[in-house]
């Protein structure tokens, strides 16, 4: 366990082509045993495959997408006299970043049969328009909430 103090925040630095710290959470979280040009080269291809297909500028997709999957509510258990609740919770900033990140790259590596970068941008692509896997997640999520909004009380 920490002590008292909490983990300082790290400053991240924006990536090389976009200069978007977003983008560069991006490729953190797609990068696998320290290969970040093998992550960059994933991102950077998944943004012009966007750009190919939809016409439209690949960060204006990636970051609307981001907005569509931002859950509002999320659900944490907490015990109260011997049973288990699931307590509906507002969802702050950098961890509503995380659960879209999270949910977005779960999503493409769930698709099959094609190239990461394809997979990725796909998933933003239908995320932008409110469809894919991610939102459907993010559905989830609030439907749970919404089903245990009664036990919102125990929020303390």
């Amino acid at each position: 366990m920490r002590g008292k103090k909490k983990a300082p925040k790290r400053q991240l630095r924006p990536d090389l082509k976009y200069s978007n710290i977003t983008v560069a959470k991006l490729i953190n979280y797609i990068m696998e045993r320290g290969k970040k040009s093998t992550a960059q080269r994933v991102v950077y291809d998944c943004f012009d495959y966007i750009t190919e297909k939809t016409k439209q500028d690949p960060i204006e997709v990636f970051e609307l997408a981001i907005r569509n999957v931002g859950p509002a509510l999320e659900v944490r258990s907490k015990r109260v006299g011997g049973a288990n609740y699931q307590i509906p919770f507002p969802v702050k900033g950098d961890r509503k970043l995380t659960l879209v990140l999270r949910w977005v790259l779960k999503a493409a590596r769930d698709r099959k049969g094609k190239p990461m970068a394809i997979k990725l941008a796909e998933e933003l692509i239908s995320a932008s328009q409110n469809e894919g896997a991610a939102i459907k997640k993010r559905d989830d999520v609030q439907r749970m909430a919404d089903a245990n909004r009664a036990f919102a009380h125990f929020a303390r």
